[in-house]
């Protein structure tokens, strides 16, 4: 065979090959490391979920006004930038099994903080040490899902972050109402305290997972990669071109099989910022953007205002006792979770652009309705039970609609597209860039529904999710079935210059002599 056709024979030979055409078994061993990996993210959601019941007791209890509820609420979300932006570098350093690890351990002392906390001053920096935690948490986990999951479930098995995010918001509402029966001083403290609990699960559980079989290669562990992809492909092949794929990506020669080797190309960071940022390829500018702006329009369009300060909206609909709306949290709680699960099923079957602008789609007519429906109540000097009960609908509309996309897909999607040299520092901004306008968000909405009043302030998230919607259309393109490798050739076509006439008669005189060749040569 001449050497044109062996070129063209392994070009062929791609992993879709192995996974989308021919739909294989789910790979058990690596589900059960994205379970484990992805438990991590219960702290987070653990935290949103009882801070939404606790602030009220928390109020009550230690005498602070509105303005220091919102700081206390949202001031995690800034905290957890220190944690991400640590979290690239740690895990390129110790690896991404070890800061898991990490992470939980930051997470139960901060728990444990808050949980005997005396005073406001004592509750925030016990949330500063559980911020750094969440950190670590939501940038490594869907990192290692992502490097250890076969193509063919790639998209299901990096979803489970979000999933146990909306596991962990449901058991954080259980908890307000199962400790709300406590006295004023132990029920909130329990709340808190409570969530160390998960952190110590997640250490014990996360010694029986193997390290990411791309950290090891970096690392110049071929046989121990070799190993890790033997188990978590669906297939020999597939272990093998992952592989092969992965040394390329490194700098390795693909004939290299010592199962210890010495890596020149070191990832620990020097040079990434100056290639993300500073002297980006068309294609690398194109995947910032695109990780950035996803992660900025999930949390811009208003999900953690609506999770953390559901109790007021729901008062300000006209729900009235602190059971009723402890009650209703729960079913924002569960409606969220259960939509999320059937996000996890659907994102290898349709793609992820079309769940994406379906679910932005019917979240813009969530929140306008949502917006009308509460400017009509605050305007009425009666009680319309019709308005209260489509505010009530459209709440849990809103969180079922981001649930089935826009939440998981966000989670997926960033971890997917970066190439291997950039990808934990890539993640990481990505997580900094989530948290910082979940920050400001949180911070921000009480005083916002004072100032253009909660109505005023729904219609302005309807307005950011629509420009969403259009920057999804326009700038993130399919990635289904594609390798962590291939996943650059998706990417930078907008900025490239078009070619001209000459270029492109060029171009196709270039294919009719290599058709011709193989034809003569056939």
């Amino acid at each position: 065979m001449s050497e044109g056709k062996v070129v063209e024979a392994k070009a062929q030979n791609s992993l879709h090959d192995f996974d989308p055409q021919k739909k294989p078994k789910r790979n058990k061993y690596a589900f059960a490391c994205a379970i484990l990996a992805s438990m991590t993210s219960i702290l987070l959601g653990y935290d949103i979920g009882v801070m939404s019941g606790a602030a009220i007791y928390i109020k009550r209890d230690l005498k602070v006004s509105d303005v220091q509820i919102e700081v206390l609420l949202g001031i995690i979300n800034i905290y957890s930038l220190i944690g991400s932006c640590l979290a690239g570098r740690t895990s390129d350093w110790i690896g991404r099994r070890y800061t898991i690890v990490l992470a939980g351990a930051i997470f139960f002392v901060g728990a444990l903080l808050m949980g005997f906390s005396p005073n406001y001053a004592f509750l925030m920096f016990g949330r500063f040490v559980a911020g750094v935690g969440i950190g670590y948490a939501l940038m490594i986990a869907p990192v290692y899902t992502a490097e250890v999951s076969p193509a063919s479930s790639r998209g299901f098995l990096t979803s489970f972050p979000e999933v146990f995010i909306n596991g962990g918001i449901l058991l954080g509402y259980i908890s307000n109402y199962a400790f709300s029966k406590l006295s004023l001083k132990l029920g909130w403290r329990m709340m808190l305290g409570i969530g160390a609990i998960p952190s110590v699960i997640l250490a014990v559980g996360v010694l029986a997972m193997p390290e990411s079989p791309r950290w090891l290669v970096m690392k110049g562990r071929l046989g121990d990669a070799t190993k890790v992809l033997n188990k978590t492909s669906d297939s020999k092949e597939e272990a093998q071109l992952r592989l092969a794929e992965i040394k390329q990506a490194a700098g390795i020669p693909e004939e290299c099989t010592d199962d210890v080797v010495e890596v020149k190309i070191k990832n620990t960071g020097e040079g990434v910022w100056k290639e993300l940022f500073l002297y980006p390829t068309p294609t690398v500018r194109h995947i910032v953007i695109a990780a950035l702006g996803i992660h900025f329009f999930q949390q811009a369009s208003g999900i953690d205002a609506v999770v953390l300060y559901s109790p007021t909206i729901f008062k300000k609909a006209g729900i009235n006792g602190d059971t009723h709306l402890l009650l209703a949290t729960i079913a924002v709680g569960f409606v969220k979770t259960m939509f999320i699960l059937v996000a996890t099923f659907m994102l290898d079957r349709y793609g992820r652009r079309p769940l994406l602008l379906t679910s932005v789609g019917g979240m813009v007519v969530s929140l306008l309705t949502l917006a009308t429906s509460l400017t009509i109540i605050d305007h009425s000097p009666t009680k319309l039970n019709w308005a209260v009960g489509l505010s009530i609908a459209t709440v849990l509309s809103y969180v079922a609609t981001f649930s089935i996309g826009a939440g998981p897909i966000t989670w997926v999607y960033s971890s997917e597209i970066f190439p291997l040299r950039l990808r934990a520092q890539g993640c990481a901004m990505g997580v900094v860039v989530n948290r910082l306008t979940s920050g400001v968000i949180s911070m921000t909405f009480l005083s916002l529904a004072k100032a253009i009043t909660i109505g005023g302030g729904f219609y302005l998230f309807g307005g950011i999710a629509l420009i969403a919607w259009i920057f999804f259309y326009i700038m993130l393109p399919e990635t289904q079935g594609k390798t962590l490798e291939e996943m650059e050739a998706s990417f930078g076509k907008i900025w490239r210059k078009p070619k001209n006439d000459k270029e492109v008669q060029n171009d196709k005189e270039q294919v009719a002599q290599v058709q011709l060749g193989t034809n003569v040569s056939t």
